[in-house]
């Protein structure tokens, strides 16, 4: 069977984990802990980071939906003058790893058929690499990675390109035989710029109308995605 693609890199959040359902509910009793009881302090620490406080939920336009964490750190705490940006990144990345993780797709059997197509698989995240391995570990899937990377992981992070040709040089691909999978722009912009194909999901806050033009094809989940690598 001909494929579309020898690899296959993920994003994490937004992609392997709904975005709304998992980091929604930690934004909010994160954002509570930050702000130590202060309603002016919560309100500040919402505005800064794009938080909606009536529907409990992230923009779409958030720092935290596709930046790096050591950027949401930066960002909380600019209205945390007694914080620094390392404190408060270390909490993140806490706090972070103990989130409600909420597949978006059964993760396992999906994992074992994209194996089983022999196509070889990766995560790039801009969250911390502890995190990423923490999540992936807890949802049973870690070991089928042959690349795991965070922003901290010395290869940069999304949208630069560098993270993702890391990963197609260690497997020694050509860029145009990974497909890049993400639910934001700062991956299908990555993806583009390794020159690799580019697979837009919408399990995260934004929609197809502005990861359309960015990407291959859009599909509502990663589930989804083994159907169009066979129809290659």
């Amino acid at each position: 069977m001909k494929l579309r693609a020898d690899a296959v890199l993920f994003d994490k959040d937004g992609t392997l984990f709904e975005f709304g359902a998992t980091w929604n509910a930690w934004g909010w009793a994160a954002l509570q802990h930050l702000s130590g009881g202060s309603e002016a302090t919560l309100r500040a620490l919402a505005e800064t980071a794009r938080f909606d406080l009536e529907r409990q939920a992230f923009r779409a336009d958030s720092p935290v939906v596709a930046g790096t964490n050591r950027e949401a750190a930066a960002c909380l705490a600019s209205v945390l003058p007694e914080r620094s940006v390392a404190e408060v990144e270390a909490y993140l990345e806490r706090s972070g790893a103990q989130a409600p993780l909420v597949e978006a797709a059964p993760l396992v059997p999906l994992m074992a058929q994209l194996e089983a197509l022999g196509l070889a698989l990766g995560v790039m995240t801009n969250d911390a690499e502890s995190v990423a391995h923490a999540h992936l570990d807890h949802v049973g899937i870690r070991g089928v990675f042959d690349f795991i990377a965070g922003f901290d992981s010395g290869f940069g992070a999304k949208p630069d390109p560098a993270p993702l040709l890391a990963f197609s040089d260690r497997l020694g691909l050509a860029p145009d035989r990974v497909v890049m999978v993400g639910d934001s722009p700062h991956d299908l912009n990555a993806g583009r710029a390794a020159g690799m194909q580019t697979v837009a999901v919408l399990t995260g806050p934004i929609g197809a109308e502005q990861l359309a033009p960015l990407a291959d094809v859009v599909l509502p989940d990663v589930g989804h995605l083994p159907g169009w690598l066979m129809a290659g």
